[in-house]
């Protein structure tokens, strides 16, 4: 049981880093072709306007357009969520919550 279980664990590893990788590979296809800005430029952007954490980052495809989701934890304690066209770079959504301490 503990060799089957140990056996999962690394198929699921693996299948995680090949989605990984398809992603990382999708996304810097999209930069080189033009098509999206790099992340490095819009964390730029990102954090001049919201100073703190990043706790998550995502390229997403919502409704044909591909948008960098990013979730940052600001100096106050607010977990900021915001949304960058990552074609122009535009501020698509920007909400906060307070975290609970």
């Amino acid at each position: 049981m503990k060799i089957w279980m140990a056996f999962l664990g690394m198929y699921l590893i693996t299948i995680g880093a090949a989605i990984a990788d398809s992603d990382q590979d999708r996304a810097r296809r999209a930069v080189e072709q033009g098509l999206i800005l790099p992340f490095r430029d819009i964390l730029a952007k990102a954090q001049q306007a919201y100073p703190g954490q990043m706790l998550k980052a995502e390229l997403d495809d919502e409704d044909g357009i591909l948008v960098y989701e990013l979730k940052i934890l600001s100096g106050d304690g607010r977990v900021m969520e915001v949304v960058y066209d990552a074609r122009t770079g535009a501020l698509l959504k920007a909400k906060g919550r307070e975290t609970k301490r």
